[in-house]
């Protein structure tokens, strides 16, 4: 289901395209101190004021639900939050800016011009599942240090999860045809690099957005629009232009006027060995069957065939009889098709009576009307296997790891005393998620509307 990397395409995963991430080379990345909403730093000024600011704490991420109809979510976005957590530095004009704005007061300023974060994050690893109630990340250390955090990590978290989730629907309706993510153009041009990245966490092969291929190394592709056809004064000129230019290897975009006649000229102007073709507009499934007849009469019987246009997993499902060698999605999978969100909230969910470093941690928790309230206590996660190797169950607790359930064991070390330690290849995290599918009952796998293909059990700790 999920399209093979050639040797070159996992070559560019460690060249020189990509971030500090994957091969230490120096990338510069902006602040990201002022990604917050105003409230952090009101709250962390009144707690200072009330001597509460450096209570050790523990805040969770987690989900109440799925988006309705969804069997599984998927983490996407780690590796840009320890990006975000390292860069969270507040300099000299973002100081002025909050002096000006009258937005915190001086012995407040003064301690956000030495912040940085010196506590601990441990999470699921990027590309696992999820389920409703899982302990996505916990973050631990100061109240002060840890609150200012929440609304970069949700921002992320929300924003990659739910393309990432969409992006693996899409993977599987696929059934093992390559796709690609061209959704650049409907949306902010920063959101689209993120959601280039977790699309391909979740399954997608290519992106047509270079910013994504010269930040993360993705293997980007792209060859012409209608535009290119419409400038020339013949749709014969402007084919003969593209193939002497990228070769009879490219790929024909043969809907600008009539598809039989353009697929007839393709393969006149490139020859039996055009690479394919793209239909970007009308009956996609009728139209792929009649090109794919029409270039096999012709001799271009190893021309693939490309579609294209609004494409989301139900119409990818729909045409997995068609002849179709590879998809190019845009604007549902940018918009989480549907689901432009996963609904993740940040909570306090243990702190300490005092600012005392050995002062124990007691479980706190929301416990208002309407459905928002959230279990106290810091949580580990086990996905324990049965005999085939099929995940059973989402066991959610606190306390100790009962000995049967440590070796199923999700969350992993991230930061530790403020020192990130748990960056990765992006490969790895899309190899991670295509693994983690295969242990999922089969039913993750339907697109139709259902619950979580796994419950989630919450386990009290015992005494």
């Amino acid at each position: 289901m999920w399209g093979t990397l050639s040797l070159t395409e996992r070559t560019r995963e460690v060249g020189p395209n990509v971030n500090e991430a994957d091969t230490g080379l120096p990338v510069t990345v902006p602040s990201t101190a002022l990604f917050t909403d105003q409230y952090e730093l009101t709250m962390l000024q009144a707690a200072l004021r009330a001597g509460t600011a450096e209570r050790r704490s523990v805040f969770e991420v987690f989900t109440r639900r799925l988006p309705e109809g969804r069997r599984y979510g998927v983490v996407a976005g780690t590796g840009r939050v320890l990006d975000a957590v390292e860069n969270f530095r507040f300099d000299d004009r973002m100081l002025e800016f909050l002096r000006a704005g009258d937005v915190v007061d001086g012995p407040t300023l003064e301690w956000l011009a030495d912040y940085r974060f010196s506590g601990d994050i441990l999470g699921y690893p990027e590309g696992e599942v999820y389920f409703p109630g899982s302990p996505l990340l916990r973050v631990e250390g100061s109240f002060a240090e840890c609150v200012l955090l929440e609304t970069v990590i949700l921002s992320i978290l929300n924003h990659d999860s739910a393309v990432a989730a969409a992006a693996s629907r899409m993977a599987v309706a696929a059934g093992g045809r390559p796709l690609i993510e061209m959704g650049a153009r409907r949306t902010h041009e920063l959101a689209a690099v993120a959601a280039s990245r977790a699309a391909y966490v979740g399954g997608f092969d290519t992106t047509s957005d270079l910013a994504a291929g010269f930040r993360y190394g993705i293997p980007t592709v792209g060859t012409s629009a209608h535009a290119f056809t419409l400038l020339h004064d013949t749709e014969r000129d402007a084919f003969q232009a593209q193939v002497d230019s990228l070769g009879n290897g490219t790929t024909l975009l043969v809907d600008t006027y009539d598809v039989a006649e353009a697929v007839r000229t393709a393969v006149e102007v490139a020859g039996p060995g055009l690479g394919a073709v793209r239909i970007d507009s009308g009956d996609l499934l009728l139209l792929a069957h009649r090109v794919r007849q029409q270039l096999d009469e012709l001799g271009a019987e190893k021309t693939k065939i490309v579609v294209t246009s609004d494409l989301d997993e139900y119409a990818i499902a729909s045409l997995a009889a068609a002849p179709v060698d590879a998809y190019g999605v845009g604007t549902q999978l940018v918009t989480g098709s549907g689901h432009p969100t996963c609904s993740m909230v940040y909570k306090l969910v243990a702190r300490a009576d005092s600012d005392a470093p050995d002062a124990p941690l007691r479980p706190v928790a929301k416990r208002s009307m309407g459905g928002k309230t959230s279990v106290g206590g810091a949580k580990w996660a086990a996905r324990p296997l049965d005999a085939d190797g099929v995940a059973e169950a989402e066991v959610v607790g606190s306390g100790p790891v009962p000995d049967e359930l440590a070796p199923h064991g999700l969350q992993v070390e991230l930061v530790k005393d403020g020192t990130v330690v748990g960056r990765e290849p992006l490969l790895a995290a899309r190899d991670r998620h295509r693994a983690t599918l295969e242990r999922l009952p089969m039913s993750a796998k339907q697109l139709s509307r259902g619950e979580a293909v796994l419950p989630t059990e919450q386990l009290r700790p015992q005494g």
